[in-house]
């Protein structure tokens, strides 16, 4: 990579990383571009050479966060599986709860919450949420092969443990620990009731003489 590309490189990453610090005080809807710029001690006039204007720099964020997020999972979910436990479920969401808890100016922002009503916003946030849809789906594919415990409909179920996982945890962003505390429980036992569903839809559907689900 040439010495100019690189500089261009590092100067956007440079404004990501200010505004995630920004919006991590004050949350994004309240920064400006002249605020970013003077964070990441660069001229108001480099921005443009980088972000059309605010909206499309909260496109870079939502991704960003999006990445943050799944990635925290990730490994969440891999510490889990080298011990051997069985708290994959549990690992993960509390896991999604400290991120909320920590970050809840970006998890706002993942959520939409301030962060413009544009159809582009609306696409890359969906994306996002597809995104950690189609991890958590592979996911509950591979460990219902582990298990030899097939799941009906893994697609659905993962995008119905998600929605419940981002719903709750939206809601508890404000609450008090002990309150956070019996959010993260609900999520846990909604999350395994949608497994045990699916559970129990693909075993009916083994049974002989059963209709397709």
């Amino acid at each position: 990579m040439g010495s100019r590309a690189e500089q261009k490189l590092n100067t956007r990453r440079a404004l990501i990383e200010a505004a995630l610090r920004l919006s991590v005080e004050r949350g994004f809807s309240s920064l400006s571009l002249r605020a970013v710029a003077r964070q990441a001690n660069l001229a108001p006039t480099s921005f443009y050479r980088h972000f059309q204007d605010m909206d499309d720099l909260g496109l870079a964020l939502v991704d960003e966060v999006g990445m943050s997020l799944r990635q925290l999972i990730r490994e969440a979910r891999h510490r889990v599986n080298e011990s051997g436990s069985r708290s994959v479920v549990r690992a993960s969401i509390q896991t999604f709860m400290e991120f909320t808890e920590r970050n809840s100016n970006l998890f706002r922002l993942l959520l939409g919450e301030g962060a413009g009503s544009t159809p582009a916003f609306r696409r890359a946030i969906a994306k996002e949420i597809q995104r950690f849809t189609d991890d958590l789906a592979e996911d509950l594919v591979r460990e219902a092969e582990l298990k030899a415990r097939p799941l009906a409909h893994p697609n659905y179920a993962a995008e119905a443990m998600v929605t419940v996982a981002f719903n709750l945890g939206a809601a508890a962003i404000d609450l008090s620990p002990a309150e956070r505390t019996v959010v993260l429980e609900r999520i846990i036992m909604e999350v395994r009731l949608i497994m045990r569903g699916a559970e129990a839809i693909a075993a009916d559907a083994a049974a002989p003489g059963a209709e397709p689900p």
